[in-house]
Formats: C-alpha cells, sequence, structure tokens
C-alpha cells in the first residue's frame, strides 16, 4: 500500500475514526492477535495503532501486528517507548518499523519500572528526547501521548502543557489525548493548549466501559475523573456484561458525537482488542463517517 502519514489524514475535514490494538504477551499466541486486526479492518478505521510492551518486551510482536495492519490497507501507528533504551536499540527498532513501511510513529517515554534507578532510565528521559531522536532518524511522522487532566507525574496541569511544548519544540506532528468520560475537561484543556502557543492536531481518546472493575482499576492509574452520568451507568449495569458493553458504546457514541460537532473530526477508540467495540460504535456513527 502507498505509505500514509496520519498528519495528512488530520488536516482533512472528513470524520475519520481510528484505534489501538495491543499485542499479546510473550510466548502467548499471536495469530489471535493477527485475526483481531483483519476483523476490526473490516469497519474500515481510518487507521490502527499498536501499542508496545514494557521495555520494549513485545517489539517482534508489535511490528508484526504493525504490518498485518498495513497488509490490509490500512495505516499503522506504531507505539515506541524508550525507558531502558539507548540510542542503538531504537535504531534497531526504526529500522524494522521503515523495513516494514511503516512512517508513523506514536513516541512515548513509557511507565517506569518500579525501583529503578535514575541513571538506569537509559538515553531518553522524556519523550520529547525521543521524538527529536526520530525525527533525525527519517522521515517519520510522529505522535505524542496529550493528558487534559495531567500527567500522573507532572504536578499540575501548568506543569503538564509546559512538557507538551517540549514535545512539539521537538518536532512532534499530532497528539493523541488519554482517555477522557467528561468533553467539557478537553474544551477547557484545548484552550489552555491554545494559550500556550500548541496548535498541532489534537486527537481525542476515547474508551467504550465493558468492564467496571477494568474500568476503576485505569482510573486509579491514571487520575482519569469519572462524571456522575459516567458512574451511575457503571454502577447500574456492573454485574450485567452485556447491559454494560452496550451501555458503554453507546455512551463513548455520545462522546463523539459531541466532539464531532464542536469541530474535532478526528476520534481515536481504545478498543481493548475487541472488535465489537469499535464495529459497535462505527455502526452508530454510519451516516457521520460517510465519504
Amino acid at each position: 500500500m502507498k505509505t500514509t502519514k496520519i498528519i495528512d489524514i488530520l488536516k482533512t475535514d472528513k470524520v475519520s475514526i481510528s484505534c489501538e490494538l495491543f499485542p499479546p504477551k510473550q510466548g502467548t499466541e499471536l495469530q489471535n492477535s493477527l485475526e483481531i486486526v483483519n476483523k476490526i479492518a473490516q469497519v474500515h478505521p481510518s487507521y490502527m495503532s499498536v501499542t508496545y510492551g514494557a521495555g520494549g518486551s513485545t517489539v517482534g510482536y508489535s511490528a508484526a501486528l504493525a504490518k498485518q495492519v498495513q497488509d490490509n490497507d490500512i495505516p499503522a501507528l506504531a507505539h515506541l517507548t524508550c525507558v531502558k533504551a539507548d540510542e542503538e536499540k531504537i535504531k534497531e527498532v526504526l529500522g524494522q518499523l521503515k523495513a516494514n513501511g511503516i512512517a508513523n510513529i506514536l513516541a512515548l517515554r513509557g511507565d517506569i519500572p518500579a525501583g529503578l534507578e535514575k541513571d538506569a532510565i537509559g538515553s531518553f528521559a522524556h519523550a520529547s528526547d525521543l521524538m527529536r531522536f526520530i525525527k533525525e532518524q527519517g522521515d517519520f511522522c510522529v505522535g505524542g501521548a496529550a493528558y487534559p487532566e495531567g500527567h500522573p507525574e507532572s504536578g499540575s496541569l501548568a506543569n503538564d502543557i509546559e512538557n507538551t511544548k517540549y514535545k512539539v519544540e521537538a518536532g512532534v506532528d499530532f497528539l493523541v489525548t488519554q482517555m477522557f468520560f467528561d468533553n467539557s475537561i478537553l474544551y477547557n484543556y484545548m484552550f489552555r493548549l491554545l494559550q500556550a502557543g500548541i496548535n498541532v492536531p489534537v486527537v481525542p481518546g476515547i474508551m467504550p466501559v465493558t468492564n467496571a472493575a477494568q474500568i476503576t482499576r485505569i482510573c486509579q492509574l491514571s487520575g482519569t475523573k469519572l462524571p456522575p452520568q459516567f458512574r451511575a451507568m457503571v454502577e447500574k449495569f456492573a454485574d450485567k456484561p452485556a447491559a454494560l458493553k452496550q451501555a458503554g458504546i453507546a455512551y463513548a457514541t455520545g462522546q463523539i458525537i459531541d466532539l464531532v460537532s464542536n469541530g474535532f473530526n478526528h476520534v481515536h477508540i481504545y478498543t481493548m482488542n475487541r472488535p465489537e467495540i469499535i464495529g459497535g460504535i462505527m455502526a452508530n456513527l454510519s451516516e457521520i463517517v460517510k465519504d
């Protein structure tokens, strides 16, 4: 397929829905994940991102999934983390991606393992360091993470926005946000980004809730706030998995419709590798995403 850069998709006015996949753990079956790629490809997301295991533990699987995405004529956005990585290791991974025709990278610092000494973090202390290095290595389209409620380690949203400015200065082409469940949080965040002179495209990240315990755990780790209407939905259907999945898809669809109505034409879905989630959302938006 012709290599498509994510930034070119984001420059269009056409509504686009993309989604995230994660590779299987080392030692587990890769074939199932490849089949998930094929199933999701049938609903034609605008691009698919593939995550990268902690410390690069699934780099081989991640590259295989990204290649499978591209083999389905869908642009792949490969995640790349840099904790505990040196320049040679990153060059090696970039070489693998380039060999597979992958031109889009989501550059992340990655989670720092508990107990890791500061001098063991590696050659890249921040995502912005990795972004700058990737830009020096070839013609890659580079995305970064954005945190509408502030990164848990930043101390404040103001500090986090300062860190986001470093990413822009390092050459990041676009930003994808952490999940949020109240769109007003994103709208307030966008105002603050523009005040800070940050005007690269920002893609809202939406996570449809399908598991009550899982969403509680994720929110505890990320600091994401749960609005009353969302909390009520989760509590109402917590013991009814099928109903919660249906309600979660409906809630996420409502968020997306509101975002599109307010000028956000490009939205990223955290699917947790469940094709029926992105499929349900795309069915709900069939007329909205139509060419």
